[in-house]
């Protein structure tokens, strides 16, 4: 983890004696704190890191979390309440003048309260040197998110055999959590999506009580955390047999997602991606259908602040994580998306997720 401290210095430009991360409650947790300290267990809610930048790292957590603290190699300081950590900070950290900051993962409150606890502080945002440093995956990251695309393949693979007439949005939606889970899952990575018939054209609808009959659309957008990096992929079906309409959104919608591929290479830049997937939509009979962005980064957040979209001009670079998952919505009548995670290479590309994406008919 000293690697990745040190890492994050090398790209910043200003000269910072450390960089403070501070988690506030539940949700408010920086995924930075986890990425740094390579802890993956614990909340560590209103914990602090502290990190030099020879990638020494001091955590300052309460007495609920010290026993998982001790997983990291940093030097730990135990604090039972405001004041205690106050004086902590005061006795060891009161010469830190210029003090990088996340300012994206901080609400106005904390960062009050980072003033209160740092008053001889400045402080300067580095948020966007911590996302460059996130976007680029090491060796272990990457076979923990392939660990966690291999739970979704797996749990993907099951869900046509469980399909049946008149079954519920919220129940496929259960047995696909339990499912992830049980092959090794911590949790979900995002709320999953079930979605039957007309519902399926709400890229971001979730499950409710519709139905599933013949000939609906059927779609299923889910991702599994494992290790507190996660997956994220997009199979549809039709339950049984698909119309004319519904092949031709599909060979659409496959059509461009191979073009995204084939557009993936070190040094293109993610606007490129995006513009070739977008155009070879709206060269067909679906034009203006495609109404979201290609794809997005992923690994510790679901989506880590760059994409695949026509304002994103980050250049790709080897060991990058990302989406890609063109969409044709038709509202009243159904959409398609297809969804794969992959990994720049050198070269290309590698599908992190295989499930099969040809046309399935249920």
């Amino acid at each position: 983890m000293k690697n990745r401290a040190k890492n994050i210095f090398n790209i910043i430009e200003k000269n910072l004696d450390a960089i403070v991360i501070k988690n506030a409650a539940l949700p408010f947790i920086d995924d930075n704190f986890f990425y740094i300290t390579g802890l993956e267990k614990g909340i560590f809610e209103g914990s602090l890191l502290i990190v030099c930048p020879d990638g020494t790292l001091d955590l300052l957590v309460s007495e609920l979390e010290a026993e998982s603290a001790s997983k990291a190699k940093a030097n730990i300081h135990v604090f039972k309440d405001k004041e205690d950590i106050k004086s902590i900070i005061k006795t060891s950290f009161s010469s830190l003048k210029n003090v990088g900051v996340n300012y994206t993962g901080l609400s106005h409150r904390d960062f009050c309260k980072l003033k209160d606890m740092f008053p001889k502080s400045k402080f300067t945002d580095v948020s966007e040197e911590l996302l460059k440093t996130r976007l680029v995956k090491d060796e272990m990251e990457i076979e923990i998110i392939k660990k966690a695309c291999m739970i979704s393949d797996k749990v993907m693979e099951k869900i046509p055999d469980m399909l049946y007439e008149g079954m519920y949005e919220y129940e496929i939606a259960a047995e696909i959590d339990y499912l992830m889970q049980k092959q090794g899952a911590d949790k979900p990575a995002f709320e999953t999506i079930s979605s039957f018939s007309k519902n399926t054209a709400e890229p971001h609808y979730s499950h409710g009580s519709t139905r599933l009959k013949k000939g609906d659309f059927a779609l299923f957008d889910f991702g599994a955390c494992f290790r507190k990096y996660n997956s994220d992929m997009t199979r549809t079906f039709v339950f049984g047999n698909a119309d004319k309409k519904q092949k031709e959104m599909y060979e659409t919608v496959l059509g461009a997602q191979k073009v995204g591929f084939d557009s993936i290479k070190p040094g293109l830049q993610t606007s490129d991606v995006h513009t070739a997937v977008s155009s070879y939509i709206d060269n067909t009979k679906f034009k203006g259908r495609f109404i979201h962005s290609t794809g997005h980064a992923l690994g510790l957040a679901v989506h880590e602040g760059v994409g695949f979209g026509s304002d994103s001009h980050v250049d790709l670079q080897e060991n990058m994580v990302f989406t890609v998952e063109p969409g044709v919505y038709i509202p009243g009548f159904g959409g398609v998306r297809i969804e794969d995670d992959i990994l720049v290479k050198k070269d290309g590309m590698e599908l992190l997720t295989t499930s099969s994406r040809a046309l399935l008919e249920i």
